[in-house]
């Protein structure tokens, strides 16, 4: 008999997601994971289907379909989420199908958790989404002028122009999803997606992967599409015709058969060890791994031994491009390094080490008040050039126009009129530039 299951939002706390089941109680159990901006209704045509065979698994990203808005800030984080959630349902072995911001919680899944994935489905997805700046652009656009642009632009980043025009009820349920979604959990999403990249670790995805996207999805299209294919081991590549980003959505009867047909026969089974016992599959360096024992048993978690940390002081270089990426934006550093070279290398390193790896990267200060602060310093000095970078480097790091606009007020009174009237002719033009919408 086929159950539902809903968790009521005024039930979920922090640490958890909204979910629902749809299915068979002992059926085994497949996960649908959403994309950015959407909810578990976009699956809602391969429902009836897949509950022939498997108790399908649905949850909400934070602030998305009145879910509760506890902003997760990475992939790892909605991953514990997700993880949590379904240890308190007792659910250890799943199937997984994750569309876009989905499809990366699967990769860190079946990368970091690989007992728990029986099968993996990447749809639409790719191990880095565009760029940071990208993301971290979308996030100044939400903050400054809300959800709505990026509403009304949702249709064309999903759906072809001929099934838009064709079916304007779906058209205007995707921007009133997007529309409804909580503004401070979308752009922590979006600064998930910016820092998410596992380009390097695709070879130690060891599930069975099916790779699915639309002919003509112009977010992560055929081309990231076969990066998957080509670094995921055991993957195979499948092209939906005449279908864009939400290929789900826009062509639901195709998905379903390429998903019962790859869940039905890339199932990774357990297998028998020397011992008896069966083993669920492990990378070599998991720190954990599953062994189930036979007939039934309960489950053991057997701790793997972890090397322990290089004494001493760690180099900070490392810190310090991963934060002055992160703040100033990837163009901007990819420029600042090109440019460098015998004459000027030994103080980029410096900079990046002393400045970013050391005084930005402590936590006596947030990022919001460190921009801040740097913005007061730059008026004073007169230092335009780095104004208008650090202005955009302020817009990402959450401050709005109008707290900019105060920081310059305040440092005109101690800095002096002229210095503040120069300083506002370029973070105004700098804001402009950074809060327009793009169409």
């Amino acid at each position: 008999m086929t159950r539902e299951r809903v968790w009521g939002v005024s039930e979920t706390p922090p640490n958890t997601l909204q979910y629902r089941f749809d299915g068979p109680e002992e059926a085994p159990v497949l996960i649908l994971a959403p994309s950015l901006g959407t909810t578990w209704h976009m699956w809602d045509r391969q429902i009836p289907e897949l509950t022939k065979q498997w108790r399908v698994f649905r949850f909400d990203l934070p602030g998305h379909g009145g879910a509760p808005a506890y902003p997760a800030g990475s992939v790892g984080d909605l991953t514990a989420r997700l993880l949590a959630t379904l240890e308190g349902l007792g659910v250890q072995r799943f199937g997984y199908a994750g569309c876009a911001f989905g499809g990366a919680i699967g990769l860190e899944l079946a990368l970091r958790h690989p007992a728990r994935v029986a099968s993996l489905a990447l749809i639409a997805a790719s191990p880095r989404f565009g760029t940071a700046d990208e993301f971290r652009q979308r996030g100044v656009i939400v903050r400054t002028n809300g959800l709505d642009p990026i509403a009304r632009t949702s249709p064309d980043r999903w759906f072809t122009s001929g099934f838009a025009a064709a079916q304007p009820a779906i058209t205007e349920w995707a921007v009133q999803m997007v529309r409804t979604t909580d503004p401070g959990c979308y752009i922590a999403a979006c600064e998930a997606l910016a820092s998410f990249d596992v380009r390097a670790e695709l070879g130690s995805v060891g599930v069975p992967t099916l790779v699915l996207v639309g002919s003509d999805d112009q977010v992560t299209g055929p081309a990231e599409a076969r990066t998957l294919v080509a670094g995921v081991p055991d993957a195979r590549l499948a092209v939906v015709p005449g279908a864009s980003h939400l290929v789900p959505v826009e062509q639901p009867a195709a998905v379903t058969d390429l998903l019962v047909r790859h869940f039905s026969t890339a199932w990774q089974p357990a297998f028998e060890s020397a011992t008896g016992q069966t083993v669920l599959p492990a990378v070599p360096d998991q720190a954990v791994r599953v062994v189930v024992p036979p007939q039934g048993g309960p489950v053991a978690e057997i701790a793997a031994a972890v090397p322990p940390q290089a004494q001493g002081r760690p180099d900070p270089y490392e810190t310090g491009i991963k934060v002055r990426r992160e703040v100033l934006g990837d163009a901007h550093v990819d420029q600042v390094l090109a440019q460098t070279d015998d004459f000027s290398g030994d103080f980029q390193e410096f900079v990046t080490r002393s400045a970013w790896g050391e005084v930005w990267d402590r936590p006596g200060l947030d990022r919001r008040t460190r921009s801040c602060v740097t913005l007061t310093a730059l008026v004073a000095g007169g230092h335009l050039e780095d104004l208008a970078v650090h202005t955009r480097a302020a817009l990402r790091n959450g401050l709005t126009p109008g707290e900019i606009k105060e920081v310059l007020l305040q440092a005109a009174v101690y800095c002096g009129l002229p210095a503040a009237n120069s300083a506002f002719r370029v973070a105004q033009q700098v804001v402009r530039e950074e809060t327009t919408p793009q169409e």
